[in-house]
């Protein structure tokens, strides 16, 4: 698969996910209307589709840079780090405009979002590269410096 379309199909299956799982969770823990959740869950999605396409393009820019190819639990570690922490700071003042609660809540809130999504990252990479296989930027080519 060619590395951009390889970007796009990742995101957006895995804002897919995001929606489903994020619906529920802003629904129960604020109580707020199904619609309500829903729609700041779509919203959260659109910027987290926008950021997962820039930073997995900078990341694979980065890993193909890399002696050592393929993705190791370590690597796999980073690129959810990466990816949930620069989430983070776009999603905090979201959500407390929304839900109309202070910063320091929103950021509460987010911190157990990204637990949740934490582990949804790291798995969802690892079962799109079974399915998908690895991008080029992880795969070793013989003779390639």
């Amino acid at each position: 698969m060619k590395p951009i379309t390889r970007r796009v199909v990742q995101a957006i299956f895995y804002e897919i996910g995001a929606v489903a799982i994020t619906s529920p969770i802003i629904g129960l823990a604020f109580d707020t209307s199904a619609s309500s959740a829903l729609y700041l869950a779509v919203i959260m999605s659109t910027i987290a589709l926008a950021w997962n396409y820039v930073f997995n393009a900078i990341f694979e820019r980065w890993e193909s840079r890399q002696a050592i190819k393929g993705r190791s639990v370590w690597r796999r570690l980073a690129h959810g780090i990466g990816f949930e922490g620069g989430l983070v700071t776009m999603l905090v003042p979201l959500m407390a405009y929304w839900l109309n609660i202070s910063l320091l809540n929103a950021f509460y809130a987010e911190m157990g979002i990204l637990a949740v999504f934490f582990v949804y990252a790291v798995a969802f990479t690892w079962a799109f590269d079974k399915v998908f296989g690895l991008p080029e930027s992880a795969i070793s080519h013989a003779g390639k410096i």
